[in-house]
């Protein structure tokens, strides 16, 4: 009789809450790094992107994935790396998230984001924010630093200035393109234009080229997100996502991206997972989990599961956008259903790969 409870002893420590339950590597084992990124994906094709543009677009995301790359060549952790690199993105005005996120219909930029650890399920997010420059730094400050795994609006502020995040003016994150973009579509939708937002630079006289560089299709961002997906040496993988969401969206909607199973998602049992499209699509077919669930269940490859929710489940639904993905193998991939994808990934010891159409690999 006393056999089933040992038995039942062991299982209830083996669940004890702060155990790594998740974790693969052995000890002294050590694993080759690998990572993915994405800058967003929507309507992106040649014809509409000059040589400047694309050049920009390419070296931003060698820099944005050499920042990864660097912090886990070092040691660092997964969680790092995809700090490291989604703070850069966020700085950088050619992608939606930080201070080129798009305006709400209030002329408003009000920032999303999430963050996940593989090897034992904590995660953190952020919807709607406005004064914190890195919202992947307080969605990862959430994870950290609280009970919780989603904080919203200016109670996320709040809670980021009280952990010594770098705070900022809301106009930090204006740019002029982004505010014509807004223009634009209020417009075609009828709409009432919003008053230029407090502490922006004034109306310019001209709209030059450099004011509204990069020149692009007005629909290339529709779905702007910045994600990414990383393995460190010890063998742990990680997930973060970080947006403006939607040009124009109204008051208080939230996407995909800080929604955790929806657009972010890590479990070393199967993969890391970072989205970007319409959110409302990826929400309600819970993505990212679904991908790691094909993993984990039906044993299919991340590259089959991936397939399979973002050319069909999410295509059968006319949901657009893609997702990257990585597991613990350092299989590294990406699918998407639009015209393109900014996207990037290097392993150990490898080369660099970067695409931004359909028609590259």
């Amino acid at each position: 009789m006393r056999k089933p409870a040992i038995l039942l002893c062991t299982c209830v420590l083996a669940l004890t809450p702060g155990t790594p339950r998740f974790a693969q590597q052995s000890v002294g084992e050590s694993h080759k790094w690998a990572v993915v990124l994405h800058g967003g994906a929507g309507v992106i094709e040649r014809s509409h992107m000059d040589a400047k543009t694309e050049a920009a677009y390419r070296a931003d995301l060698q820099t944005a994935l050499q920042k990864a790359a660097d912090t886990l060549d070092k040691g660092g952790s997964a969680l790092d790396a995809v700090e490291a690199a989604i703070r850069y993105m966020e700085d950088d005005p050619l992608f939606n998230a930080g201070r080129g996120a798009v305006f709400t219909a209030a002329g408003k930029n009000e920032l999303d984001s999430a963050i996940m650890d593989g090897s034992n399920l904590k995660a953190g997010a952020v919807a709607g924010v406005t004064r914190t420059r890195h919202p992947i730094s307080l969605a990862r400050a959430v994870m950290e630093k609280s009970p919780h795994v989603m904080l919203e609006g200016s109670g996320a502020d709040d809670f980021a200035a009280a952990n010594g995040l770098e705070m900022v003016n809301p106009s930090f994150f204006f740019t002029e393109r982004r505010w014509q973009n807004l223009v634009d579509d209020l417009k075609q939708q009828g709409k009432p234009i919003p008053p230029r937002p407090a502490g922006a630079p004034p109306e310019p006289k001209k709209l030059t080229s450099d004011l509204m560089f990069p020149i692009e299709s007005p629909e290339a961002h529709k779905f702007g997100t910045v994600g990414l997906v990383a393995l460190d040496k010890q063998g742990n993988i990680a997930a973060g996502t970080s947006t403006g969401g939607l040009t124009a969206k109204m008051w208080g909607r939230v996407g995909d991206s800080p929604i955790i199973g929806a657009g972010t998602y890590a479990d070393n049992r199967s993969c890391a997972v970072s989205g970007t499209g319409t959110g409302e699509y990826f929400i309600r077919l819970t993505v990212a989990r679904t991908i790691c669930a094909l993993v984990q269940y039906k044993g299919m490859t991340l590259q089959e599961a991936a397939d399979e929710v973002v050319q069909h489940q999410l295509t059968d639904i006319k949901g657009d956008g893609g997702i990257i993905a990585i597991d613990t193998k350092g299989d590294m991939v990406w699918s998407f259903n639009t015209e393109g994808m900014y996207r990037a990934r290097i392993s150990e010891g490898g080369k660099p790969e970067i695409g931004m159409y359909k028609d590259e690999k």
